[in-house]
């Protein structure tokens, strides 16, 4: 039985000089496989990902991309995904453990942001209100000079 692992490939070493290129010129970076992270996330991700969501050990909304944590951790998880896929040695075995493993964690866990949705409904979280700090607190270190 062959299973797929996804579209990781070997890369070109940066150590083997590109013949064709001339001296001074950029290479092209490669082309994404995925064109956002909602198309990671329903070839790649999910299908790779499999987990069971029973509520208890672990929740997921149908509508992931109204939890704007979710939608943040996802286009992490496709950037990472898109990054280390070029790397044939070990990129795989990296992604997993130190983003998909992660992200997926804090994501299904029943306390993390689907906290309020089951399988079947969406229900908004509540937000953080937080108050403003005073003034002066956090400055804008845009505006300080260098």
């Amino acid at each position: 039985m062959t299973v797929d692992i996804g579209r990781f490939r070997e890369a070109p070493s940066p150590d083997i000089e590109d013949t064709d290129a001339t001296a001074g010129e950029q290479q092209k970076p490669p082309e994404l496989v995925y064109g956002s992270a909602e198309e990671f996330l329903h070839e790649q991700l999910l299908p790779t990902y499999v987990r069971d969501v029973d509520g208890r050990a672990a929740k997921w909304c149908i509508e992931w991309y109204f939890h704007p944590e979710a939608v943040s951790r996802i286009e992490a998880l496709w950037r990472a995904w898109e990054h280390l896929r070029l790397d044939g040695a070990t990129g795989i075995s990296v992604w997993f453990k130190d983003h998909a493993d992660h992200h997926m964690h804090v994501l299904l866990d029943p306390r993390g942001p689907f906290y309020k949705c089951d399988m079947q409904k969406h229900r908004d979280p509540e937000h953080l209100e937080p108050n403003k700090a005073p003034a002066g607190w956090f400055p804008d270190v845009r505006t300080i000079p260098v």
